[in-house]
């Protein structure tokens, strides 16, 4: 199994902004020694005082510098707030910071009225999933120049490494996600974390609308990657306590109060308690928000949930408010699951 983080960029318990980002830059570069396929960072909005991962194309210029060989991406950039050809250019500026390294996470979401307000996003579209479409197959026409002869964007060019360009992705939580991304013929990354119970319909659809890509920047075959909520610690008890702020997380947002990252203790006073480890084999048909265990227990998890959707390639999504227990986390996965690390 190939293993994969994105990252949000958490703000630590009296930190800023800046020592956010400096745990991000040192989680991608662990995430390169340790033999991860790729690091991704994520763009949310009206939340930076607990998530400063707002702009995913500034962070990733950072990372291009910070790292060498892995794969670097957004998980995800929200098309609906920018033009097409923006995030063409920005991606193929990254693309000339890390030659041939950097993949294009696309996806879509509106945050608050405020906030979408502010970012000028339209919240009333009478065709969502036809307008995302459209711009994602935009976005690829741009970074791959394949506008036809005579089209009004046929003379616009962006910014090239000669080794790229960066690698569309179509990312989502729902069916839709998946049917866009199937047909476009594009790589697809569901996102287990928000909707979990979408997972298996995602995938299923992704596969049935599947058609091999006319687009340069497609495939032939489908190509999925499943996103999860997932932490590990040297036992299953242990990577509970950690959970317990993902479990948190999920219940004040239910509640529409989203102010502050709890920490392990206050998450599990909020819960009434450490959450139940999760089990070693889930029932069939469950797909957990969240899960954790040691590493054994989560290597068998994390393979069983690839199994259900036929991937290849998970991505470990976290809410652990600790950097060390985050960067050991991570540790303990590529161990679990036997990824190559670079040697010192």
């Amino acid at each position: 199994m190939d293993l994969s983080a994105v990252d949000l960029s958490p703000v630590p318990d009296t930190g800023t902004a800046a020592d956010a980002y400096a745990n991000t830059v040192e989680a991608a570069q662990q995430a390169e020694r340790l033999g991860y396929t790729r690091f991704w960072v994520a763009e949310h909005h009206g939340r930076a005082s607990r998530l400063a991962g707002t702009t995913p194309e500034v962070l990733l210029g950072r990372l291009a510098g910070a790292t060498d060989s892995i794969r670097l991406g957004s998980g995800a950039v929200l098309l609906n707030n920018y033009s097409p050809f923006k995030i063409a250019e920005l991606f193929g500026a990254l693309d000339g910071l890390a030659p041939g390294r950097i993949d294009a996470g696309l996806g879509r979401a509106n945050a608050s009225p405020a906030v979408d307000r502010a970012l000028g996003t339209d919240r009333h579209i009478k065709d969502p999933d036809g307008d995302q479409r459209e711009r994602v197959e935009a976005v690829v026409n741009h970074l791959y120049d394949e506008f036809p002869d005579g089209h009004a964007y046929d003379d616009l060019n962006i910014p090239r490494s000669g080794e790229g360009p960066a690698v569309p992705w179509v990312l989502g939580s729902s069916p839709s996600s998946a049917a866009i991304a199937g047909e476009l013929g594009l790589r697809y990354c569901f996102a287990a974390f928000i909707r979990p119970g979408f997972a298996a319909r995602a995938f299923e659809e992704y596969r049935e609308r599947f058609r091999p890509s006319p687009l340069s920047g497609g495939v032939e075959e489908p190509e999925a990657m499943l996103a999860v909520n997932a932490v590990c610690a040297e036992t299953d008890e242990a990577a509970a306590r950690l959970r317990s702020v993902a479990e948190a997380i999920y219940r004040r947002m239910q509640r529409g109060t989203l102010d502050a990252t709890p920490s392990v203790e206050e998450a599990i006073e909020e819960l009434g308690g450490v959450p139940e480890p999760t089990p070693t084999r889930l029932s069939d048909g469950e797909w957990p928000r969240s899960i954790s265990g040691s590493p054994e227990t989560l290597s068998g998890l994390l393979g069983q949930l690839a199994d259900r959707v036929g991937v290849e390639e998970v991505m470990i999504q976290h809410s652990v408010p600790d950097h060390e227990d985050a960067l050991r986390s991570h540790e303990l996965l590529a161990d679990a699951v036997g990824l190559a690390g670079r040697s010192e």
